[in-house]
């Protein structure tokens, strides 16, 4: 098993738990998503692409960010 920076693994306080998972319905319009719906409550979503993953951050001056 590995861990994400900041990830917390067993310990004394046993093993972490992961936050349920939520289901969000988004509209597409097109081809087009709009990022407000993506960012819903977040600054940060994890994407899913084939066996790879990652992070698109939304930042404090509202420019989107994404990193493997």
């Amino acid at each position: 098993m590995s861990a994400a920076p900041g990830d917390k693994i067993g310990g004394a306080a046993g093993p972490a738990e992961s936050p349920p998972a939520t289901t969000r319905t988004l509209t597409m319009r097109g081809s087009r998503i709009d990022s407000s719906e993506l960012f819903a409550a977040e600054r940060e979503i994890t994407i899913a692409h084939g066996v790879d993953t990652y992070r698109l951050r939304l930042t404090s001056q509202n420019k989107l960010i994404l990193t493997k």
